[in-house]
């Protein structure tokens, strides 16, 4: 089982690792909230169909239905919209940079509340991970600290909520399943994502577009990734890692989604890759490998 939630934290940082470069390609032709409400509402809608045909089953307690939505209201919810207007008082530099602390945060906060205390090496290997994506953060578009306070303060916001929900989802897994976690988390999105943009639409007297976007394939084929392979099988990976493994470790192998989306924009977006890619990707490997390897070995001798 332990052996699947590493094999899980791997997949879904693959999963994310391109979905950046979907997110930059969607954005070209609507508003980044436009992009998050079609893609929550399509995992909704997705996911009701499979459970129609029962593919799926959701059951909810309602014995134990605040730890399932303090889930959903930690991400997506919060941490999306926080991160959506962070990003547009802020550089892609400073936002990664910030995104990036969220295992140091998960890491502090996980072993404040839920008592899951890394080991020493643990913490190093996970500040030599999180240093590594800072580097490349640094050197691919520089550092000038000229953004408003505010956007600081967004993002911060959202590494918090990101960190939250790690934690959240811990303790949702030991009264619901990854895919109810994960289903709730996508019905949470939809409604609230969708009000908003179709707020946003009104008041500028664009509301033919809601349905207009949706006529244009170079938009349709990022959303459906973003969509089903992202939102309901990424998510679901998340938490099914969540499940089995402590949030410090889980939440690390996010990193790995810095290599992948530098790998995707070379291949696909004719990006350059730079010697600080090589040398960040590194130490994001080495630290994410040297910190599931201690906890690989930690819970081997508890078996011993």
């Amino acid at each position: 089982m332990n052996k699947r939630a590493h094999i899980s934290g791997i997949f879904f940082s693959i999963i994310f690792g391109f979905s950046f470069m979907m997110s930059k390609t969607a954005m070209n032709y609507v508003s980044p909230m436009g992009l998050i409400a079609y893609r929550f509402l399509l995992a909704f809608l997705v996911f009701t169909i499979l459970r129609i045909v029962g593919i799926i089953k959701i059951k909810i307690h309602l014995k134990s239905l605040f730890w399932i939505v303090l889930v959903a209201f930690f991400q997506p919810v919060l941490y999306f919209m926080f991160e959506t207007y962070g990003l547009s008082l802020t550089s892609s530099a400073e936002a990664g940079l910030m995104i990036a602390l969220i295992p140091i945060i998960v890491t502090i906060l996980s072993s404040i509340i839920l008592k899951e205390k890394p080991k020493l090496a643990q913490v190093f290997f996970i500040v030599l991970s999180v240093s590594g994506v800072i580097l490349i953060q640094i050197f691919k578009s520089g550092l000038s600290l000229e953004s408003s306070n505010k956007g600081y303060i967004l993002l911060l916001l959202a590494v918090v909520s990101a960190a939250l929900f790690n934690i959240a989802s811990r303790n949702a897994s030991k009264h619901y399943k990854p895919h109810e976690i994960t289903y709730i988390m996508m019905l949470c999105g939809a409604v609230t994502f969708n009000i908003i943009y179709l707020r946003e639409l009104i008041i500028d007297n664009q509301l033919s577009l809601y349905l207009e976007n949706l006529t244009n394939i170079k938009l349709v084929l990022p959303i459906v990734y973003l969509g089903i392979v992202a939102s309901i099988f990424g998510f679901f990976l998340v938490n099914y890692s969540l499940s089995k493994l402590p949030a410090h470790i889980s939440s690390i192998y996010s990193n790995i989604a810095t290599i992948v989306a530098v790998i995707a924009g070379a291949i696909f977006l004719n990006e350059n890759i730079e010697f600080y890619h090589i040398i960040g990707g590194l130490m994001i490997i080495t630290g994410v490998y040297g910190a599931a390897r201690i906890n690989y070995l930690r819970n081997r001798k508890k078996l011993l």
